[in-house]
């Protein structure tokens, strides 16, 4: 169900990895009964019905099941206390010119990445919440 890393893909306005992440949160808001189903029909048959109800753009989060609301939102606190630090701490050392300018050229550059991953799942936790 995830890629070879799996993660799941967030941009800015959607999910990139739609299809992963539906399947991955469906399966894993199933009861015992709905999985055997599940692996006996090998999966979903085509509906677009269902598809369609499933698109997950930000708006399409907002709307999900509140089982998976709350894995969804589980999963983004257990990855934002995997940094080191916080969303706060990236930005006091992005607003501090003169500490921000000791840092290598590469730091500058990790600085700028964690700050935008954590934007991104800050605005992700505050769509299932």
């Amino acid at each position: 169900m995830v890629g070879e890393e799996g993660a799941f893909v967030l941009g800015w306005d959607e999910v990139l990895t739609e299809e992963e992440l539906s399947t991955t949160l469906k399966v894993l808001c199933m009861s015992e009964e709905e999985f055997k189903e599940y692996k006996e029909q090998d999966g979903w048959e085509d509906d677009s019905e269902e598809e369609e109800n499933s698109t997950l753009s930000y708006e399409g989060l907002s709307r999900l099941k509140t089982p998976c609301k709350q894995l969804l939102r589980d999963s983004v606190v257990l990855t934002l206390e995997s940094y080191g630090s916080d969303l706060k701490a990236e930005q006091d050392l992005l607003n501090n010119k003169e500490a921000y300018e000791k840092l290598s050229r590469r730091e500058q550059q990790a600085l700028h990445v964690r700050y935008g991953q954590k934007r991104i799942l800050h605005q992700l936790l505050e769509l299932v919440h």
